[in-house]
């Protein structure tokens, strides 16, 4: 007896608000899927009632990742088609189904994208902000320490950068771009294909004066205007040796010195770090 070829994975993007999002592929993928795995069967459910999809639903959620997880690979192996779902959006995008589409590639399982809607890509299209290169960093951690890191990571970041945030953390995530940044450009996209959908094109400060006298209210992405490329003058690079040699005579190695600077400053540190040993 031949032995038994692994089912497929159908990673299945969802809509984001509107239902008119989905499409006929996706609804015909999940009719044809064995079954289904959901971040939220609740939410799930109320997407194939709409369809007239009718399948068995598997709970896959942050939470039980590992243990649902090991469960589906068993059952796509044993030849089995899956159909992963988010409650909204594109699985595997700041999502836990990043789990599983890894463990079934590694597995060798066939892997097929059914696209749609992807509420990063949707506000980078309508930001108004450079949209040939960008990167996404999905959600900021809720520990400062963290976050600070995060962000200071990508200061001197030249691509336009997205964010998702939640309406209860979106001002202290406005104020720590601000002092990590400076007042670069925003755009900030909320409740994306929903009926009180809204883009507010700004600047970080002016976005914090909104929101104190707006609460915020639904889901948001933001897009934050990458680092400005200038070439730095012969006093910048006065200015940012004399402050690198202080903070060695600190204490700071030349290495660290000059990489806080570079930080602060935006200047390439191998530049800085020449000037600096001369």
């Amino acid at each position: 007896m031949p032995d038994q070829q692994p089912g497929v994975l159908f990673v299945v993007a969802t809509p984001i608000g509107n239902l008119g999002d989905f499409s006929a592929r996706a609804v015909e993928t999940l009719n044809g899927a064995d079954f289904i795995a959901a971040e939220d069967t609740r939410v799930t459910l109320k997407l194939l009632s709409r369809f007239g999809v009718k399948k068995q639903l598997i709970s896959y959620y942050e939470h039980n990742r590992k243990e649902s997880g090991g469960k589906i690979l068993q059952r796509i192996l044993s030849g089995e088609s899956c159909a992963l779902v988010t409650d909204a959006g594109t699985p595997g995008i700041s999502d836990p189904g990043e789990d599983l589409i890894g463990i079934c590639a590694d597995a060798g399982i066939e892997i097929i994208s059914i696209p749609g809607p992807c509420a990063a890509v949707a506000a980078v299209a309508i930001s108004g902000l450079p949209a040939g290169r960008f990167v996404f960093e999905g959600f900021l951690s809720t520990a400062r320490k963290s976050r600070f890191e995060h962000l200071n990571e990508l200061v001197s970041e030249k691509r336009t950068m997205v964010f998702y945030e939640a309406p209860h953390k979106l001002m202290r995530t406005l104020v720590d771009m601000l002092a990590a940044f400076g007042d670069r450009r925003v755009s900030i996209s909320r409740e994306l294909t929903k009926l009180h959908e809204e883009t507010l094109r700004t600047t970080l400060s002016e976005a914090i004066a909104h929101f104190e006298h707006k609460p915020p209210r639904g889901e948001f992405v933001l897009v934050i205007g990458g680092a400005s490329v200038k070439q730095p003058t012969e006093m910048d690079m006065e200015k940012a040796v004399a402050d690198a040699k202080t903070l060695i005579g600190d204490g700071l190695s030349a290495k660290d010195a000059v990489k806080r600077i570079s930080l602060e400053t935006g200047l390439p540190k191998n530049m800085l770090y020449n000037a600096v040993v001369k």
